[in-house]
């Protein structure tokens, strides 16, 4: 009997440790990330030329190009994004809807578009859920981030690929 137990424990606690990501997975993931709003002037001058979405082992990232030198921006958790002008409410999918304004107007195109509209296929990523068009006016460009729940971010205005430039939301997988 207490072999039968012993064997029950060992196998329990071989089974939940499978579970548990190994620490140096956890150890690798980016720490110091909130919530809160980020903002940057806009210093250079910069066209919004296409967006792009890809999955990390930590996070879920969004990137629009720009032609030029652009890296003004404002990201930040909202009730509603609204597409710029008319005011109209973006309907996103996700618990959360991050709004992501960049401070450089749009190069007129309708290749930025899926069929559907979307800006991005983001099925099978763990935190994106919606990828949105909110509209370009007077100078701003404005997308919305369906999101799976309110979750830590962070934003980076990086030079490149070539002579342009590129904002980057990352959103954490959790916590």
């Amino acid at each position: 009997m207490r072999r039968s137990a012993a064997l029950a424990s060992l196998l329990l606690g071989a089974a939940l440790v499978g579970l548990a990501p190994p620490a140096a997975a956890r150890a690798a993931c980016p720490a110091g990330w909130g919530s809160l709003p980020r903002s940057a002037p806009s210093e250079r001058d910069g066209e919004v030329v296409d967006v792009r979405t890809g999955t990390h082992a930590c996070y879920d990232r969004f990137v629009v190009d720009l032609a030029g030198r652009g890296d003004g921006h404002f990201v930040r958790y909202v009730d509603q994004v609204r597409h710029d002008g008319s005011g109209d409410v973006v309907r996103l999918r996700g618990g959360a809807r991050l709004e992501v304004v960049v401070v450089e107007p749009v190069v007129a195109t309708d290749a930025l578009f899926l069929p559907d509209g979307e800006l991005a296929d983001v099925r099978g990523y763990p935190t994106l859920r919606h990828v949105a068009w909110a509209g370009s006016f007077e100078g701003q460009t404005t997308f919305g981030l369906g999101v799976r729940a309110r979750l830590p971010f962070r934003v980076l205005a990086l030079d490149g690929p070539g002579a342009g430039a590129r904002l980057v939301v990352d959103v954490a997988h959790r916590w």
